[in-house]
């Protein structure tokens, strides 16, 4: 891999924030899965629908990311997603044992899936920006090695962090600590797309 693929900041922020946001993802379907069924009582028939709220907005999103780029171009419409995920995810925190489905978790799960189905497509377009023709494949395996090592290893922080906070506490806590720290990890992204791919998207258009 040559390491000039990373001399772009652009890219180099697409990489980290791809991460990060991955980690956060990543929190969120290991602990929701478990605190539908183990905290809300679905069976896991139910808990696989439960996640439909944020599969239908994904699929909405991601169909208007085109529009929204060629509107508002790449980095913002890249911010607009981290937002919206930023607030789901926040929001989703709070829902512990005494929360209603619709308002603790389906509402907040529409906002994650809006945000990314926006953020996905335009981090992948800035993985790869302006990157010369024979580094092109490299570009592309970063993006895919920082989709897959920044879920891996986001998770593993943030479940080692909601034990840590919680102790023996119960899951529903272990839960909201963990989307807590996903959603750092969405505000770190947020502040690296504006300093490092915002300027550089603006500087292209």
């Amino acid at each position: 891999m040559p390491l000039r693929v990373f001399k772009n900041a652009e890219r180099t922020g697409a990489y980290l924030s791809r991460m990060l946001f991955l980690g956060a993802m990543m929190a969120f379907w290991f602990f929701i899965t478990q605190f539908l069924q183990k905290v809300y009582g679905f069976s896991p028939l139910m808990a696989g629908i439960g996640f439909f709220p944020m599969t239908i907005a994904n699929f909405i999103s991601a169909l208007q990311v085109s529009r929204l780029t060629a509107k508002f171009g790449n980095a913002k419409t890249l911010i607009g997603g981290l937002v919206l995920t930023f607030i789901g995810m926040v929001w989703l925190s709070f829902a512990g044992a005494d929360g209603n489905y619709t308002v603790s978790v389906a509402l907040p799960m529409i906002l994650i899936g809006l945000g990314q189905g926006a953020a996905l497509s335009p981090l992948t377009t800035a993985g790869i920006a302006h990157i010369d023709a024979q580094d092109a494949g490299a570009a592309s395996g970063v993006v895919n090695v920082a989709h897959q090592v920044g879920g891996s290893l986001g998770l593993a922080i943030l479940v080692v962090i909601a034990t840590a906070l919680t102790g023996t506490g119960s899951l529903a806590l272990r839960t909201d600590w963990a989307l807590r720290g996903g959603a750092v990890f969405l505000l770190v992204a947020l502040i690296l797309t504006v300093v490092l791919i915002l300027p550089q998207d603006k500087k292209a258009r």
